[in-house]
């Protein structure tokens, strides 16, 4: 049952019914009538089932594109300490995926005159206030729409914040992420390399 309704959430997802895990498997589980939910990570896995199911070696392609946007949008932001996040990173991404950027500076303005200057088309800008362990913590992010017309969204910290380990909450490990030189290497290296525990 446990599987069942880790495939029904990622179903949900996969569709985009539902954004976020929680509310998937809250769902999937009453649309089943079960009372057990499923990990964050066993979701994450038939997710990435129904990726390739769907999307074939389109995925592949995809994910090699991205990460080449994505080392474009971290040269332009190279003096803000970006590292590459998400899926994009992990090389789990999927149709309706985004490019997920850290950057750290304490200057919004700074982020935003760098990425219009370039050429990038800002689409929003969202402050977020989110728990983390017992902290409240706030960043900016920056909604952007690539020349590709693929998404992606830079998200601004404290420069505090540098350095400090997050975990991630669907896999458990911590968010390492890619700098511009380590992206570097697995485009030229291995380009659909994933990082998932």
């Amino acid at each position: 049952m446990r599987r069942r309704v880790a495939r029904e959430a990622a179903v949900l997802l996969y569709t985009s019914q539902e954004k976020e895990f929680k509310q998937a498997k809250e769902r999937a589980a009453e649309s089943l009538g079960a009372r057990v939910l499923p990990s964050n990570l066993e979701v994450a896995e038939e997710l990435d089932r129904i990726a390739d199911e769907f999307e074939g070696s389109e995925r592949q392609a995809r994910l090699i594109r991205m990460r080449r946007e994505a080392l474009r949008l971290m040269e332009a932001l190279e003096k803000f300490q970006p590292r590459l996040i998400g899926s994009v990173w992990r090389g789990t991404a999927r149709r309706n995926s985004d490019i997920d950027i850290e950057v750290f500076s304490s200057d919004l303005e700074s982020v935003l005159e760098e990425l219009r200057g370039r050429g990038f088309e800002v689409v929003e800008v969202e402050r977020v206030t989110a728990a983390r362990n017992k902290d409240v913590v706030e960043s900016t992010h920056i909604y952007l729409t690539l020349e590709s017309g693929e998404k992606a969204e830079v998200i601004i910290r404290n420069p505090e914040e540098m350095g400090k380990e997050r975990l991630c909450e669907i896999y458990g490990d911590p968010v390492k992420g890619l700098g511009l030189r380590e992206l570097q290497r697995v485009l030229r290296e291995d380009p659909l390399k994933r990082f998932v525990p």
